[in-house]
C-alpha cells in the first residue's frame, strides 16, 4: 500500500494542464487527483478515502485492483506482454469462451481496444451481411466516439461529428418524459415500435444493414425498456431482413443483474458490442460477439477490418480472470440482490422523502435519480443545481455519476449492503441540506 503524499497530489494537478480531456475544455481541469483504489473505495494522494458510486465511467463492475485479475495481468505480463492479432494465442482463445460461455447461441468473438470500435465494427460487419448501409439507432443513447459510433449516437454529442453516412434515428421508448403522449408503459411500448416501424418503412426496409440500440440505454439515462419492446424490435429485424445490435458495453457483464441486460428480455441478438465490465477496464479491451448466421459470412470472406491490439494478451488474461473471479464469488448474483432488496428500495423511499426526486428507474446496480424542479410538469433542475449536489457528495466521500438533470447510482457490483446503505445515507443528506 502506498503511504499518502499531498506533493503527489499537488504534482498531479500540475502536470494535468498537459493533458486534453475527453469532452472537456482545456481551461476547465478537474482538481480531483485519485491516487489507489481498492474494492469499492478510493483515495486521494492526501489519504482521504471515497466510496466509488460511479464505478468511474460505470465500468469497474468487478471493484477495482481485484487480486485475482491484478495477479492475472502480471503473470500475462511475465510471459508474453504482446503478440500479433494474427497469431493463435490461449489467453485469447479462452477469453473468448468464457465471454461466449455466458450468451446463449452465439459462435464468436471480435476483439477491439474498446467499445466505441465494437460498435464501428458490429456495424461494418453488419453492412457486409447485409449489402446495406443504413444504420437505425435511438436519439437517446451513446455509442462511443469514433465515426459511425458517435453518428449512431443519439444525444447532442454527435452534431459536431456527423462525418459518417448512413444512419437514422428514431425515439425509444421513455414514458417518464414521452414522445408519444402516452398513458401506459404499454402505450409506450406500442407506439415507440410503430414509430421505428414507419421509420424504417419511409427510409425504405431494403436500405437497412442494422438496428443498433443499447438494451438499457445507460449515459441517456438508464432507461428499462418496457416488456416487450426488445422482442418488437426484433420482430421488425427479422420482418425486412436487418440485423439486431445490442449494445451492451455499459449494461453488460452483470450490472443490471443479469451477465448481459437483453437476458431479462429473452431476446435473441445477432450481435452483442461489449468492453467496460468486462474485465473492469483493467486493461483497454472490446469485442463483438457474433451469431452463427454473421459468422458464416465471414467463412470464406475476410472481414475487411483489424487491429493492432485486437485480443491483446494482458486484456484476454485480465478478461479470463475478471469472468472465473465473478462467476466464482457470484458477484452477478449479488448485484441482482443489491438491485432487489437495497438499491432500489432505498432510492425509492428517498423519492418519497424528496420531492426534487422526479423518477427513480433501474435494476441491478444501474439506476438513475431523475431530478426535477417540479414533480407536476416534471421540469428538469438545471446544471448548476446537478454541479452543486455532486460538490456536495463529493465532500461527503460519494464519488457520484451525473449526466444532464440526473445522478446515476451506479456502484460497482462486489459493493456490501452496508456500503450500499451508507451510500444512500450519504445522498438523504444531501438532498435534505439542498432542500433546507
Amino acid at each position: 500500500m502506498t503511504t499518502p503524499d499531498a506533493a503527489d497530489g499537488d504534482r498531479a494537478r500540475d502536470l494535468d494542464r498537459h493533458i486534453l480531456h475527453s469532452w472537456s475544455k482545456h481551461g476547465s481541469t478537474n482538481p480531483f487527483a485519485i491516487a489507489r483504489g481498492e474494492g469499492v473505495r478510493l483515495w486521494d494522494h492526501e489519504g482521504r478515502e471515497y466510496l466509488d458510486f460511479s464505478s468511474q465511467l460505470v465500468n469497474t463492475n468487478i471493484g477495482h485492483s481485484h487480486p485475482k485479475v491484478v495477479a492475472a495481468i502480471q503473470q500475462q505480463a511475465a510471459e508474453l506482454a504482446t503478440i500479433a492479432p494474427a497469431t493463435t494465442n490461449l489467453r485469447r482463445g479462452e477469453a473468448a469462451e468464457r465471454i461466449l460461455s455466458k450468451i446463449d447461441g452465439m459462435a464468436a468473438v471480435f476483439f477491439t481496444n474498446g467499445g466505441a470500435d465494437a460498435v464501428e465494427n458490429a456495424i461494418r460487419m453488419a453492412r457486409v451481411h447485409t449489402g446495406r448501409t443504413k444504420v437505425l439507432s435511438h436519439y437517446r443513447s451513446y455509442h462511443g466516439n469514433t465515426g459511425a459510433a458517435i453518428n449512431a449516437t443519439g444525444d447532442t454529442r454527435r452534431v459536431d461529428n456527423e462525418y459518417a453516412l448512413g444512419h437514422v434515428h428514431c425515439f425509444g421508448p421513455f414514458a417518464y418524459r414521452s414522445e408519444f403522449w402516452s398513458e401506459s408503459e404499454e402505450q409506450e411500448c406500442e407506439r415507440a415500435l410503430q414509430h421505428a416501424r414507419r421509420v424504417i418503412e419511409s427510409e425504405g426496409p431494403s436500405t437497412f444493414a442494422a438496428i443498433l440500440v443499447e438494451p438499457v440505454p445507460g449515459t441517456a439515462g438508464i432507461l428499462v425498456p418496457p416488456a416487450g419492446y426488445l422482442q418488437g424490435l426484433r420482430e421488425l429485424a427479422d420482418r425486412y431482413g436487418i440485423v439486431l445490435i445490442l449494445d451492451e458495453v455499459m449494461a453488460g457483464f452483470g450490472r443490471t443483474g443479469e451477465w448481459f441486460a437483453h437476458q431479462h428480455d429473452g431476446v435473441r441478438p445477432d450481435l452483442v458490442t461489449f468492453a467496460k465490465g468486462v474485465n473492469s477496464g483493467y486493461v483497454p479491451v472490446g469485442g463483438v460477439i457474433i451469431s452463427p448466421e454473421i459468422l458464416a459470412t465471414f467463412q470464406e470472406r475476410a472481414i475487411p477490418g483489424g487491429l493492432t491490439y485486437s485480443g491483446h494478451p494482458l486484456a484476454a488474461a485480465s478478461i479470463v480472470a475478471a469472468i472465473d473471479a465473478m462467476t466464482d464469488e457470484g458477484i452477478v448474483e449479488h448485484a441482482a440482490h443489491l438491485g432487489a432488496d437495497i438499491l432500489g428500495p432505498g432510492l425509492r423511499e428517498l423519492a418519497e422523502r424528496h420531492a426534487i426526486i422526479g423518477q427513480v428507474r433501474g435494476r441491478g446496480c444501474f439506476w438513475a435519480l431523475d431530478l426535477v424542479t417540479d414533480r407536476a410538469t416534471r421540469a428538469p433542475v438545471d446544471a448548476s443545481v446537478i454541479a452543486s449536489l455532486k460538490a456536495a457528495l463529493l465532500e461527503r466521500g460519494y464519488v457520484p455519476f451525473a449526466a444532464d438533470n440526473r445522478i446515476h447510482v451506479v456502484p460497482p457490483l462486489v459493493m456490501s449492503d452496508d456500503d450500499a446503505r451508507r451510500g444512500l445515507a450519504i445522498l438523504d443528506e444531501v438532498f435534505s441540506a439542498h432542500a433546507s
